[in-house]
């Protein structure tokens, strides 16, 4: 049998992907001692015990060593005994040898799927049993070519008829979920492995979800999530969109270019055919379409995947540990298989079709990233129309953007415009758009003028280049830019324009261009003003009024506080020039501005006038015109009385005239003559009567003090007696106002007969019980109190009045006191 067989049972006997050597037969020596088993079965059916008992998949004990194995191998030879020679033994008919010894859960599954009406017996129990007995031997494969392998029933049997016949089994088996699937192997299923594996199956995926998987793989896995391409000619970045069978694959970007993938997934598959394709990649003015082949369809691998995902993912709460093992396992297999589908949607992608702008495209790169950029490339040259405006590329473009923003000489850059680097065609362009936009009340945003038109189809122009386009446009007068409500100025314009978070903020105008004749006559009427003659340019025209105009609101601004006290002239003139300057200063437009600046010359003249009498007072005058104001003021103290004098009462009526001027700018120098005028008629006044009034209270403190020294009292008495007389004394020395000083005379007396009081109750104690010093008491006879008509016009008169008085100081005589008369 062996010499006639023994090539065929070589070829018969093979294994894929063991990780240990199974022998084969070597000699027909070897062949009649082991017959009708195979030498590795010795080695196998040893793993499997040894396998099942770690695993723990045994309910009774399972004997170990030699006794095992003699038993399993007595039983598989009794059930091919009265066969023919020629026959193998399968490894199925090892399984009955520990049927007995296994756990119930284990031994109910296989029972129960021989009962199958779904499956096909015996074969599909047997193949069941095989995958059982090999299912905890990590060295041994559960693969197709292996499980033909394991189940040959004779030396010549056929291979592939058995092999469809084993895969059709395995697919029933899977089916009833008894065993599962990963890739090109196959594993048994216990029954909470089972149950686990039903409820994956049972998990629902909606509709699109295995082809956006599919496009997430392969887009971000095997392509590295790509989400631009650089163009090698302009070095400038262009976007693109992605999709799967029309599932949008990550975010989508407007205006991008598009890469779509088809894949077997799709529900239209079949109608994409060269020509539907080559139609679809020219609409939206160009994409690529990439066409995976249908030879290796992943959609089942790719389906499972997404559901063993779908349930790891989910809360599942405190797990015991032999479910929490089965799903560490599960994960593991998952891991592989996700390994398997890109690997898998590598060789597809790079066995793809690939159609791009309206052309099937025969690429040169066989790796997937470089074939996707070559197609990128290809469109971005065949859709990008406008792009060769630019038929020169700075390379150096910060460099080119400084040096045309420092460029003041408008002739200079008119001169280069004439070069061909100055691209030209692209600078016409550009000029148009703006004019178009400025024409249709369109606003330019910095930011939408690159990114939504420049870096768009038909242009797809470098943000750089775009903005030294820009950079010329604006030296030479045409555009302005703005920023915050006001227009950049040319300094601050180029960390501007290349700051990306400021692009939104800043519009694009279109600048009017301003009649030359009008630009004289602002330059005329600048000189007139600021005594200065303007530049030429419309720009430097521009600036160097608002330079000029922005100093006077400063001045103003600094008027402004004084002026509204009302104590200092010139608010109406403040307020009115800087409405005026605030307004000129409010226009961002050169031509507005000139315009307006042109149409305003008389009140600008005025201004001029007023400004400068204004700036002479408050840097100049202001000092003498504080002095004035004060000294006025001090004036009014005593106006009454200086009226009585005419040249004083002429100086205040002129320094009140002066002060209450609108514009007393001229009359200032006055000032310090009127002050020393009035200033020597005041001072001649106050000292004559603090002489008369300082010569009563001096007659006070005369009297006072004598009685104060005739009645003997401490001195603290005395001190308290003739204070409030002497301050008084000194309070006139300094007092202004001549009403103020003739009002001493009378505080003068007043505090003169507190003092004479006091010392009167001090001196004339109820009972006297020491010498007392003679101090008598006081009368005061007011003569004018004895007479009740206020004219004395006859002799009669004057003769009862005397009588009157007379009888008065008599009696005061009588009662010893001391007369004083007021």
């Amino acid at each position: 049998m062996f010499q006639a067989k023994g090539d065929i049972l070589k070829n018969q006997l093979t294994f894929t992907n063991c990780g240990m050597t199974l022998k084969p037969y070597k000699d027909a020596d070897d062949f009649g001692k082991n017959y009708p088993f195979a030498p590795y079965q010795f080695q196998l059916v040893q793993k499997i015990f040894e396998a099942i008992r770690r695993a723990g998949a045994t309910g009774m004990h399972l004997a170990r060593g030699e006794r095992s194995l003699l038993d399993a191998f007595q039983s598989a030879a009794l059930a091919i005994a009265d066969k023919d020679v020629g026959v193998l033994v399968p490894l199925y008919c090892f399984y009955p040898s520990i049927e007995n010894f296994l756990d119930t859960a284990v031994k109910l599954t296989i029972e129960q799927a021989a009962n199958n009406p779904s499956l096909e017996q015996p074969f599909d129990n047997n193949l069941l049993r095989v995958l059982f007995l090999i299912r905890y031997v990590e060295e041994m494969k559960a693969n197709v070519n292996n499980l033909v392998t394991l189940c040959l029933e004779e030396i010549d049997g056929d291979r592939l008829a058995l092999r469809r016949k084993i895969e059709e089994s395995l697919q029933r088996l899977e089916k009833e979920t008894l065993i599962s699937r990963n890739g090109d192997l196959y594993s048994f299923l216990t029954n909470e492995e089972r149950d686990i594996n039903r409820e994956i199956k049972n998990i629902n995926l909606t509709d699109g979800e295995d082809s956006r998987k599919l496009g997430e793989l392969i887009f971000s896995d095997i392509l590295k999530d790509q989400r631009k391409f650089r163009f090698p000619l302009n070095k400038m970045d262009f976007s693109f969109n992605r999709l799967c069978d029309s599932y949008l694959i990550g975010s989508r970007t407007d205006g991008a270019l598009v890469i779509t993938l088809i894949s077997p997934l799709n529900d239209e598959y079949d109608s994409f055919d060269n020509s539907r394709c080559v139609l679809d990649s020219s609409a939206e003015g160009g994409q690529v379409i990439i066409r995976l082949g249908n030879d290796a369809n992943p959609g089942r691998e790719l389906r499972t995947y997404l559901q063993t995902e779908k349930y790891l993912r989910s809360d599942r709460g405190n797990l015991p540990e032999s479910t929490r093992k089965i799903r560490a396992n599960i994960a593991a297999d998952n891991h592989s298989r996700r390994g398997r589908l890109i690997t898998l949607l590598t060789d597809l992608l790079t066995a793809a079709d690939i159609f791009v702008v309206g052309q099937p495209l025969k690429l040169k790169s066989s790796a997937a990233i470089d074939a996707l950029n070559e197609a990128l490339e290809y469109l971005v040259q065949n859709s990008f129309t406008k792009m060769g405006y630019l038929k020169y590329l700075n390379p150096n473009a910060e460099k080119e953007l400084q040096a045309i923003l420092r460029s003041n000489d408008i002739a200079q850059q008119t001169l280069a415009l004439s070069l061909p680097e100055a691209n030209k065609d692209a600078l016409d362009d550009l000029r148009n758009y703006i004019q178009l936009c400025t024409n249709t009340s369109k606003q330019i945003i910095l930011h939408e003028l690159l990114e939504k038109r420049y870096a768009l189809r038909p242009f797809g122009w470098p943000d750089n280049e775009v903005l030294i386009l820009l950079a010329r446009l604006f030296v030479l007068g045409e555009i302005s830019l703005m920023m915050d409500g006001g227009l950049i100025p040319t300094d601050k314009i180029y960390d501007a324009i290349t700051t990306p978070a400021r692009r939104r903020k800043i519009i694009v105008l279109k600048k009017q261009a301003t009649d030359p004749q009008a630009m004289q006559n602002a330059r005329t009427l600048g000189k007139d003003l600021f005594h200065e003659m303007g530049p030429e340019g419309e720009d430097a025209l521009f600036g160097f009024l608002k330079e000029k105009l922005g100093l006077w609101k400063l001045a103003l601004d600094s008027f402004k506080p004084l002026a509204d006290t009302g104590n200092y002239p010139g608010k109406a003139q403040v307020d009115d020039g800087l409405a005026t300057v605030r307004k000129l200063l409010s226009f961002d437009d050169s031509y507005k501005f000139i315009e307006h600046f042109n149409s305003r010359k008389d009140a600008l003249k005025d201004l001029s006038d007023d400004f400068h009498d204004l700036q002479n007072f408050y840097d100049h005058q202001k000092p003498t015109w504080e002095k004035l104001r004060k000294g006025f003021d001090k004036f009014q103290l005593n106006r009454m009385e200086l009226a009585q004098d005419a040249r004083a009462q002429m100086a205040l009526r002129r320094m009140q005239e002066i002060l209450n001027a609108p514009n007393p700018y001229p009359l200032i120098r006055e000032a310090d003559n009127l002050l020393t005028t009035v200033g020597g008629i005041n001072a001649t006044l106050i000292n004559a009567q603090r002489e008369r009034t300082g010569q009563k209270i001096d007659a006070h403190l005369a009297t006072l003090t004598a009685d104060l020294q005739a009645s003997l009292v401490d001195t603290n008495f005395r001190t308290e007696c003739l204070q409030p007389l002497q301050n008084l004394r000194s309070r006139i020395a300094t007092e202004e106002s001549l009403a103020h000083i003739s009002q001493g005379e009378t505080e003068a007396l007043k505090s003169y007969d507190a003092a004479v009081q006091r010392l009167e109750q001090f001196v004339a104690p109820p009972e006297i019980t020491h010498p007392q010093p003679a101090v008598k008491p006081r009368r005061i006879v007011e003569p004018a109190k004895l007479v009740k008509a206020s004219y004395l016009e006859t002799k009669e008169e004057v003769e009862s009045f005397m009588d009157t008085l007379r009888q008065e100081l008599e009696t005061a005589l009588a009662n010893n006191e001391r007369i004083q008369i007021r």
